[in-house]
């Protein structure tokens, strides 16, 4: 509004000088003719400063509204790109105000939604930090109270005690691994690793714990004995360990069953880990791989999980330059299936040559 009024002071001094010397001529010699030179000047300066106003200081005004909008925290006051059509600068100033808004707003957004996720992770981790906390607090408590009183309940309550720092353990290292997804600095140490070789290793190391937990493995893999991959070895066997760990966690059949498959793609391996769990509905299949996502909203403690598992596993597949997705029947069971590109030495040959 300041400008207006300077604009109205500066309009009227300029304008009064020529009106005053022209009322004084008219006065002075009686010349109509100057009456109609006054009265014309009137009616253009009150049309050129209408034409000025509208085209220049009015479309100012309302970008200086918008920006003490944007000043007091209003990022939804939007400029209509019609009004500032063929005002030349001042359309620039109104698509910058535009773009400027926009990404504050984006800004604004991203950080209430980082926000968001720290109080839930902080919600998650409390919860699932207090579950075997709380289990080893009452199994100490009974062994200082003699409550296990023979070797074989004694064996039982230590035996509970080191499973449950295990998973207090596998918890503090999937944070670490979420520290690393938000500033990309997951540790990754790319070998060639022959897929056969690799991944019977794998299954042996799993398929005992399976064991152990009464669920059967059935392990398959059809492609050429001589098949490579570059991966990280350490990161890929833990996608397979939590994928596996993931369905053990959902398998609630006395007959559970986890089938690993590795397929041929012509230039890339599919791996698939099926089980036949309760499966996963429809309107979560979508979902399971955001970060903090549980299809088990309940959070039953028996079933734990900090629900950033999956997400982990997303990120080193895609670091790897693969992709996973699920699918699934609900009480059926779920498979998930990883696409990775082998490795072909006459492809890094001409990569070579080329460059």
């Amino acid at each position: 509004m300041k400008l207006k009024s300077r604009l109205i002071k500066i309009f009227i001094i300029v304008l009064a000088i020529p009106i005053l010397f022209t009322a004084i001529a008219f006065v002075v010699t009686g010349s109509y003719v100057l009456g109609v030179m006054l009265l014309i000047l009137l009616v253009t300066s009150i049309l050129l400063y209408y034409l000025i106003w509208k085209e220049f200081f009015s479309p100012v005004e309302q970008i200086s509204v918008a920006l003490a909008k944007v000043a007091e925290g209003d990022l939804n006051y939007q400029l209509r790109s019609e009004d500032f059509e063929g005002k030349g600068e001042i359309q620039t100033m109104a698509a910058n105000y535009e773009d400027m808004r926009l990404r504050l707003k984006e800004a604004r957004d991203e950080m209430m939604e980082h926000e968001s996720i720290n109080r839930e992770l902080i919600s998650n981790i409390s919860h699932d930090l207090k579950t075997p906390i709380t289990s080893i607090k009452g199994y100490v408590e009974g062994i200082m109270d003699g409550v296990a009183d023979t070797p074989e309940k004694m064996e039982r309550y230590i035996r509970t005690i080191y499973n449950k720092t295990n998973d207090m353990d596998k918890l503090i290292n999937e944070l670490t691994l979420y520290a690393g997804i938000d500033t990309n600095r997951i540790p990754y140490n790319f070998h060639r690793i022959n897929v056969a070789e690799y991944f019977d290793d794998c299954v042996e190391e799993v398929g005992l714990d399976l064991e152990s937990k009464g669920i059967r493995l059935n392990y398959s893999n059809i492609t050429d004995p001589s098949t490579c991959i570059i991966a990280d070895p350490e990161q890929m066997k833990r996608v397979i360990n939590n994928i596996i760990s993931n369905s053990v966690k959902y398998i609630e059949k006395a007959d559970g069953v986890i089938d690993i498959r590795i397929l041929d793609e012509v230039d890339s391996i599919r791996i698939e880990i099926e089980d036949n769990g309760r499966g996963i509905a429809p309107r979560d299949l979508s979902k399971i791989f955001e970060r903090f996502y549980r299809t088990d909203s309940s959070r039953n403690s028996s079933q734990g999980g900090s629900g950033i598992g999956l997400s982990i596993v997303k990120k080193i597949v895609e670091d790897h330059g693969g992709y996973i997705w699920a699918t699934s029947r609900e009480g059926e069971g779920t498979c998930m299936h990883i696409v990775l590109r082998k490795y072909i030495e006459n492809d890094v040959a001409d990569e070579a040559t080329d460059a």
